[in-house]
């Protein structure tokens, strides 16, 4: 009798076993995240896709000219204006030569002080300005190269 019973049990286990096996499982996993900022101070890009990406200047190769670049921020604070400043000189390189940016934000020339870029009367609401990219020409034209570089502005609520 523990025979037949083992049997059954055995049978029992492959029948269930074998069940499983027909059914296929495909499972799917990834990430979501949301930024909800704080109404007090906000500084972000209207289009946050190409923040973490590499910005290309158009550069005319008819005129010898290189172009900016120019993308849309929503500033925001209640408490008072908002300034900017970089937190380094901004430029290109190609590890010989140089190409000096200027960099724009509302209007407002940055430098490594913080200016005053939108008054609290105009940041208490949500203001839309522009950023913009402007290379500086150098001396005798801008040289063959592959260059690159980095823009690091600094936002910062400025006390009313």
């Amino acid at each position: 009798m523990s025979e037949t019973l083992a049997r059954t049990l055995l049978s029992i286990f492959m029948m269930v076993s074998s069940f499983t096996a027909w059914g296929a499982v495909e499972r799917e996993t990834f990430e979501v995240s949301v930024v909800i900022p704080a109404r007090s101070f906000y500084v972000h890009p209207v289009d946050s896709h190409w923040i973490h990406l590499e910005q290309r200047l158009p550069y005319n190769s008819i005129t010898g000219e290189l172009g900016s670049l120019w993308k849309l921020y929503r500033v925001s604070n209640t408490n008072g204006a908002v300034g900017a400043r970089l937190a380094e000189p901004a430029y290109l390189s190609n590890g010989h030569e140089r190409i000096d940016l200027h960099v724009a934000f509302n209007d407002v020339y940055l430098n490594l002080q913080t200016q005053q870029v939108a008054t609290a009367s105009e940041a208490g609401g949500w203001l839309q300005v522009s950023l913009g990219i402007i290379a500086i020409k150098p001396d005798g034209g801008y040289r063959p190269g592959q260059y690159h570089g980095t823009v690091n502005i600094v936002f910062e609520a400025l006390a009313p």
